[in-house]
């Protein structure tokens, strides 16, 4: 079920007595969790209302008991049992035993006044379970995966909407590629903007510029998309400013390869008719990092890639041995590379 449905059925009073949400995506998965919340608890009683579980450290057992147990002093409690792997095929490393019957033995006959929420960040789940298809029978089975880049986009629209500014057309694409789609990191990232601009102010690449922080690793990936679109000032700009940040050349160097490795993979994967959902999902990659890679694709064919990942391990070799200076390697490294 789309977990928007299911907060409707939630708040118009019919929740499921069990819930397993599942994917990589833990922003939205918060929010629902905390909508559940205010849905089923009153905020004085969440002291008394709500229970924690890590599952990688806990038995099932356990949340079962607790869910059995009369609430105190409160009308209905809320379970939260995060880590659930055995909803999914992964291998355990822990060596609890997960009584999965007794779970099964549980929904038929749940109690009324608790909810249980399972949690796992994982993709997929493993549909041959029985458990895992009675969930989803019920309509329990609630997927918090990674936006599109459309849906990213009309997302962060509606998050400035709704702090009364909105952002110019490069300035959303450009925030989208600082924070790396990350939902956490833009909804901090949103919320200072708003702040900065004011109400119905427009938020432009300048501001994006001067007030969104940026990892290392997301510099590396915006200067290689400036290097890209032959954006060379801005480049050495970025380049300049880790350096100036006391960042190793050889862990940028390593990055950058990283990158171009990534940018192989998605040609390949491009060109073996994956969507991008799919190749995100295959390489570990957040769709709209897939989406700028494939732009980046098509700017070199496959033996210049090639090239240019050879030609980073010829350089790290050097770097390491001494054989030239570290700085002056990956300057020289860029030029030839927008050459």
């Amino acid at each position: 079920m789309d977990p928007k449905k299911a907060l409707k059925n939630i708040q118009a009073g019919k929740p499921e007595p069990v819930y397993l949400c599942y994917g990589p995506e833990k922003y939205r998965r918060r929010a629902f969790i905390q909508a559940l919340s205010d849905s089923l608890i009153e905020p004085e009683q969440r002291e008394f209302a709500v229970s924690k579980f890590d599952l990688s450290e806990t038995s099932l057992d356990s949340v079962l008991e607790d869910a059995e147990t009369l609430p105190f002093m409160v009308p209905r409690k809320l379970i939260i049992a995060s880590n659930a792997l055995f909803f999914t095929g992964a291998k355990e490393r822990t060596k609890i035993e997960q009584p999965i019957d007794k779970l099964l033995d549980y929904l038929k006959s749940p109690v009324d006044y608790t909810v249980i929420v399972f949690t796992v960040d994982a993709d997929k789940l493993d549909e041959r379970k029985k458990i895992v298809k009675l969930l989803k029978d019920r309509d329990a089975a609630l997927p918090f995966l990674s936006l599109n880049p459309e849906e990213l986009q009309t997302w962060v629209y509606k998050q400035a909407q709704n702090l009364g500014f909105s952002f110019s057309n490069e300035a959303l694409e450009q925030i989208i590629l600082y924070t790396g789609g990350d939902l956490q990191a833009l909804s901090a990232e949103i919320e200072k903007i708003s702040l900065y601009v004011g109400e119905s102010g427009v938020a432009s690449c300048e501001v994006v510029d001067q007030l969104v922080a940026r990892s290392t690793e997301q510099n590396v990936f915006i200067l290689i998309e400036d290097i890209v679109q032959l954006r060379l000032e801005r480049a050495f700009v970025i380049l300049e400013d880790l350096f100036m940040q006391r960042e190793e050349p050889i862990k940028i160097l390593m990055l950058i390869a990283r990158q171009f490795r990534i940018i192989w993979q998605v040609k390949e994967l491009v060109r073996q008719g994956y969507s991008h959902a799919q190749i995100a999902s295959q390489i570990g990659l957040h769709p709209f990092a897939v989406k700028i890679a494939e732009g980046q694709a098509k700017k070199y064919d496959n033996a210049k890639l090639g090239q240019i990942i050879a030609q980073l391990a010829d350089l790290d070799f050097q770097m390491k041995s001494g054989r030239i200076d570290k700085v002056l390697g990956l300057e020289l490294f860029l030029l030839k590379l927008a050459a």
